[in-house]
């Protein structure tokens, strides 16, 4: 599933902050995309070093670019002690591969690489005879953490992929980096996936986010919303910026259905989960993109630890919508 960056933090820099609530930032590059963190310290604060290793340990557990990672091993059929990173994403995953109806599978990272989007193509042509002798080997109830934290497959070819879930995990473990420093209030972005914690003390208020406006054709960033944080996390998942067209002209977005195996046009174009943790964010707003508009909307009225705001193509008449959870109205901004 490719992501893309539709929040954006709003900082509302002033000239006239005191030095106390002058924000300190700090840019980089991580997991593939850029990484922000934006906080308040009664004096000057430098963590690249610790964020660089924080980075590092969990591409280290969790990538699948990484030959010698964890993950690695784990797909090539090593037997191997995983090490707590690991665990919680694995224990994570498997919790919200069950609420979701089996829609967030971190095992569809065979299908990902099957359709060239992963680190290692498979030489196999696409085709429904292909498709389907995969399908096999997807399904992460296949895949156990055994009590000596080994993971145990079903079948040599199972293939675990953490993508939509361990870059939420990153935001959320420099968050706990930053807590353990005594910090407070501060904003943590990894390519649009964002958690916020305390208060942008420049503005008094809640950290403020925007929600991008679906502009097709249109690379310059405008947005229809704000979103007010409150010790929350929101993550995105879609692409409505290059979103195909049929040849009725209806709008979709292809995403790997983890049930089917095939890649699939989705009438969400995309999806800005609002949860009290950033990786939990993250891999809900991919299944959701997965399991399509009438399918999320169930989901979100049986449970109430998500929120979300989903952009979608209305099949009746082909006009992109808005579609806002009860609740997210208390700190949504409607932007004239």
């Amino acid at each position: 599933m490719k992501k893309i960056i539709g929040v954006f933090v709003l900082l509302f820099i002033s000239c006239n902050t005191s030095q106390q609530n002058k924000p300190q930032v700090y840019n980089q590059n991580a997991l593939g995309t850029y990484l922000s963190m934006t906080f308040f310290a009664d004096e000057k604060k430098d963590f690249a070093k610790k964020v660089d290793s924080t980075i590092s340990a969990i591409n280290q557990s969790m990538s699948t670019y990484i030959e010698n990672s964890d993950i690695s091993k784990i797909n090539r059929g090593e037997l191997i002690t995983v090490d707590h990173m690991f665990e919680e994403n694995f224990n994570k995953a498997k919790e919200i591969y069950k609420q979701t109806d089996a829609y967030f599978d971190p095992t569809v990272g065979l299908l990902v690489n099957y359709y060239g989007f992963g680190p290692k193509k498979l030489d196999l042509e696409i085709s429904d005879k292909n498709t389907d002798s995969l399908m096999q080997y997807v399904g992460f109830n296949q895949v156990e953490l055994n009590s000596n934290q080994q993971i145990i497959k079903n079948h040599p070819s199972v293939y675990i992929d953490f993508n939509a879930i361990a870059k939420g995990y990153a935001v959320d473990r420099i968050g706990f980096l930053l807590e353990q420093h005594g910090i407070n209030n501060f904003i943590i972005d990894i390519g649009g996936e964002i958690v916020a914690k305390g208060e942008n003390l420049q503005r008094n208020g809640a950290w403020r986010v925007g929600i991008d406006r679906p502009a097709e054709g249109n690379d310059e960033r405008t947005y229809d919303y704000v979103v007010d944080l409150y010790n929350q996390a929101i993550a995105t998942s879609g692409n409505y910026r290059k979103y195909s067209q049929d040849e009725k002209g209806n709008k979709f977005v292809h995403t790997i259905n983890p049930k089917t195996g095939k890649s699939e046009k989705s009438d969400i174009l995309s999806a800005s989960v609002i949860a009290s943790d950033c990786m939990t964010a993250d891999a809900f707003a991919t299944a959701i993109m997965a399991m399509g508009y009438s399918k999320a909307i169930q989901l979100l009225k049986k449970d109430d630890t998500i929120q979300a705001i989903l952009i979608y193509v209305d099949d009746k008449n082909d006009d992109v919508q808005t579609f806002i959870s009860e609740g997210v109205e208390d700190y949504l901004v409607k932007i004239e």
